[in-house]
């Protein structure tokens, strides 16, 4: 795919809306991204617009791989930002958020889990994600991308691995992927396949850009909290990413942070990103 961000970047957030203004004058950031629910398309912070780097609107809560279609109002919302930030893609998530979109008799309320879920990996489940996909495709004035999530967990009716079932939503919509190295390594950790050999499964001339963040490691469980530095097992998965990549244009790279978040903290992460980019390409 024509890719629509390139260079390394680091997501938007207030705390550090200085830094990022730093290292867009100096060149150094390829574009950013924004989380869609905090931001309106009527109030978008001035330290934001005057950035003069694409802005990726990235939404959480869409859900799309529920079983109910995606809210209009929702899409909606990432519709006008995207036409507000001039984006060149609008991003979300290979997840379900919700159990239900309205009140019932059962529940009394909508069931939010707080939470992105994985979907079963099924051919039933990927109906209704590819159906899904496509109302957010039609409603958005932009390509759509979406993420793979970090899964704890997987449905023992699971039919497809991720790189498969990934690679058939992409043929079955012509849906870009986030390829979040991050989320791919606790998943595979977790289920105890090799992170690395599923990387290269992935649909990765569908990949639109990459996300990698930091975690922790508790109780032989690796926890992708985007709140701690990238461990090594993360960066050389990372590297693996940009080897596989040779010969071709390689995405943009995104660094993500959501607590925690200062200069003191991501600046020395992006040092190293920046640095593990670079040596990879040498």
């Amino acid at each position: 795919m024509t890719r629509q961000v390139q260079g390394t970047a680091v997501a938007w957030r207030p705390s550090i809306a200085d830094l990022l203004m730093s290292y867009a004058s100096s060149g150094r950031l390829g574009f950013t991204e924004v989380v869609a629910e905090n931001l309106s398309a009527e109030r978008l912070p001035p330290a934001l617009t005057s950035l003069g780097v694409p802005v990726v609107v990235h939404g959480v809560t869409l859900g799309l791989g529920g079983a109910s279609e995606p809210s209009p109002e929702r899409l909606a919302h990432l519709a006008g930002l995207a036409q507000a930030l001039d984006s060149p893609v609008v991003s979300e998530h290979v997840a379900f958020v919700r159990a239900a979109d309205s009140p019932s008799d059962l529940h009394g309320d909508v069931l939010e889990a707080g939470h992105l879920l994985p979907p079963p990996r099924t051919r039933e489940s990927l109906d209704v994600l590819c159906e899904n996909v496509r109302l957010a495709q039609s409603a958005l004035p932009v390509p759509l991308a979406v993420e793979n999530i970090a899964a704890l967990f997987t449905w023992p009716e699971d039919t497809y691995t991720e790189p498969d079932f990934l690679t058939e939503l992409v043929e079955r919509t012509g849906v870009g992927i986030v390829l979040d190295v991050a989320n791919l390594y606790a998943s595979a950790t977790a289920r105890g396949t090799d992170p690395a050999a599923e990387l290269r499964r992935f649909p990765l001339d569908a990949v639109a850009y990459v996300h990698v963040a930091g975690g922790i490691e508790r109780d032989g469980l690796y926890l992708d909290t985007h709140a701690h530095p990238m461990p090594p097992p993360v960066l050389s998965l990372l590297e693996t990413l940009i080897d596989a990549y040779a010969g071709r244009d390689l995405p943009g790279i995104m660094l993500e942070r959501d607590s925690d978040i200062s200069p003191k903290t991501v600046a020395p992460e992006f040092e190293t990103l920046t640095g593990a980019v670079s040596s990879g390409l040498r």
